[in-house]
């Protein structure tokens, strides 16, 4: 790795935006990923509630959650294929061109679910519209929530990325607890015939609200200042491959002909198996420890329910500490301590959470979630972005975040629910997978060369 990979430039780009600039950009990546999350958990919470009866004939009902849930699944589908095509757009003619486009893709999607016809009304063509505006949902989604790190990490000041990008990381709690708690009231407030009837909508009509501050506040937000100090951007647009070789001929620019010359796969697996390592976990313990705790420990419903409630509170304390750690000791440093401390506390936690005393149920589950996934979470918003060159970092960063994500959330909690039934309860199977999750995150960062600080202006990948 060469020497100035991980030095900070001479002339820190930053410093060309104002601190009003700097609150402006943090709000918008905060208030994106805060609208993605919250448009997935409105539609998971209504495709388990209302859409089976909604969007789906009735004359089978089990077909029909299969097929609400289905619908559900494709707009993952859809998330990698955004990620490819709005994330090289965004190399090309900067970021916040493309998050305007991504945030009002999404927005308008869910909105407009709230607008849709039922079954009953229009036949197949409901379900037809359904998984429609959830293709579209998912294909703005999939570069959203890497190009708001992208950007934040580009505006951000070296020294304080790592808590300024945690913003990032702390939309998600705020999407997802808005989303539970809109549901919530909407379930108290109305009874179950006027929800299918027709409150089902408010939740998904009313997202235009936050869309619209969104769209707001990103209409006028200044490009990064890293992607207009690239050398091979010329009037906000970057040069070919051909032409940026060219130029950096012409000028006898080292880097970037390096660079051009360099394979990104070191650079792309580490940041894979770091991704793979969160989203491993997040699938684990946000998606199947839940239903483990309802099906397999028989615990009552609202126990899950209320223990990923407190964790998502105590995360906004973990997620910029561990931001602001990763800015005082370094990001590599710091995902090996916490690596470390989640590989000692698998099996304590679990061995609470398996006791099926509340307490003990609560406690298990908040210092698992918090140490295992909220702390990378955290990290992997500012670290992914570091780890490679300005020519391609959005790319490399939306791909690999959503290429791990799909394999590790999709396949993690179908094995485990396989597994534990065929060891009848056992929570074994468990232990076992977040321990090979959490090791590929430890991995990952032995293996990673140090970014902290490093001159994003660099068009060379950090290793």
């Amino acid at each position: 790795m060469s020497d100035a990979t991980t030095t900070a430039p001479a002339a820190d780009p930053t410093a060309k935006r104002s601190v009003r600039d700097l609150v402006r950009a943090a709000i918008s990546g905060w208030l994106g990923t805060a609208l993605e999350f919250m448009d997935y958990q409105l539609y998971s919470l209504a495709a388990a509630l209302v859409f089976a009866d909604l969007f789906f004939s009735s004359e089978n009902p089990a077909v029909a959650v299969v097929a609400a849930m289905a619908t559900y699944g494709v707009g993952y589908v859809a998330r990698p294929v955004g990620a490819f095509f709005f994330a090289r757009l965004g190399d090309k003619t900067g970021r916040t061109k493309v998050l305007f486009y991504t945030i009002l893709l999404m927005g308008l999607a869910t909105t407009l679910i709230g607008f849709l016809p039922t079954y009953s009304q229009v036949g197949v063509l409901a379900p037809i519209l359904l998984v429609l505006l959830r293709i579209a949902q998912g294909f703005g989604a999939g570069a959203e929530i890497s190009g708001a790190g992208v950007m934040l990490a580009e505006y951000a000041p070296a020294k304080r990325r790592g808590i300024i990008a945690s913003l990032v990381a702390l939309g998600t709690n705020c999407g997802t607890l808005l989303a539970s708690g809109i549901w919530a009231i909407l379930l108290v407030a109305y009874s179950e015939d006027e929800v299918i009837d027709w409150a089902w909508r408010i939740p998904f009509i009313a997202s235009a609200v936050i869309m619209l501050f969104a769209i707001w506040v990103r209409f006028n937000l200044k490009e990064t200042p890293v992607f207009e100090e690239r050398d091979d951007v010329v009037d906000g647009k970057a040069l070919s491959r051909e032409e940026t070789i060219q130029l950096a001929t012409e000028t006898g620019d080292i880097r970037t002909l390096e660079a051009m010359q360099r394979k990104p796969w070191k650079a792309f697996s580490i940041a894979l198996l770091l991704r793979f390592g969160q989203a491993g976990n997040s699938g684990m313990i946000q998606t199947y420890l839940i239903s483990y705790i309802t099906v397999v420990l028989l615990l009552d419903r609202s126990i899950g329910v209320n223990a990923v409630i407190v964790s998502s509170l105590v995360a906004f304390i973990t997620v910029p500490l561990s931001g602001w750690l990763g800015d005082r000791f370094g990001r590599k440093r710091m995902y090996m301590v916490w690596a470390i401390i989640a590989l000692i506390v698998i099996v304590p936690t679990m061995l609470m959470i398996s006791s099926k005393d509340t307490t003990q149920v609560f406690i298990g589950y908040v210092v698992l979630h918090n140490l295992a996934v909220m702390s990378f979470a955290s990290l992997e918003n500012l670290t992914l972005p570091e780890l490679f060159g300005a020519r391609n970092r959005y790319t490399y960063t939306a791909m690999a975040r959503e290429i791990a994500a799909i394999i590790a959330t999709g396949a993690g909690p179908v094995i485990a629910a396989a597994w534990v039934s065929a060891v009848t309860g056992s929570f074994i199977p468990i232990i076992i997978m977040l321990v090979f999750f959490t090791l590929c995150a430890l991995v990952a960062s032995i293996w990673m060369p140090e970014v902290a600080g490093r001159d994003l202006t660099d068009p060379r990948d950090a290793i």
